[in-house]
């Protein structure tokens, strides 16, 4: 499991890095303000689970879901803390392939 560098939006623009989604899955610190963008270049559709580790509302202990289809991106998140984070404060993700898949996590930065 690989531990995701959070990157910060500025108000002159973010070059947004992408890392490769790790076979044993991946983390981030987060904050309850950190979004994921996840790319995918494969020729078939990929899945990533961000695990719940509290129950929902309705007692269920469903985990967040996000399908990218091939050639595809999609944002995932925020990710509330009091159901997703660990005693280490993190997200933990995991993904049904990772062939073609790149992921960045991305804060919300502070206006000037």
């Amino acid at each position: 499991m690989a531990a995701l560098t959070i990157q910060t939006t500025l108000c002159t623009g973010l070059n947004v890095g992408f890392a490769a989604a790790s076979a044993g899955g991946d983390t981030f610190i987060n904050d309850g303000k950190t979004i994921l963008h996840i790319k995918n270049t494969d020729t078939v559709s990929h899945t990533v689970t961000a695990d719940r580790l509290q129950l929902s509302s309705t007692g269920r202990d469903d985990n967040e879901t996000c399908t990218v289809p091939a050639a595809g991106e999609r944002i995932m998140g925020p990710f509330p803390t009091n159901r997703f984070n660990s005693s280490a404060g993190a997200v933990s993700l995991t993904y049904d392939a990772v062939v073609g898949v790149t992921i960045a996590a991305i804060k919300l930065g502070t206006t000037l």
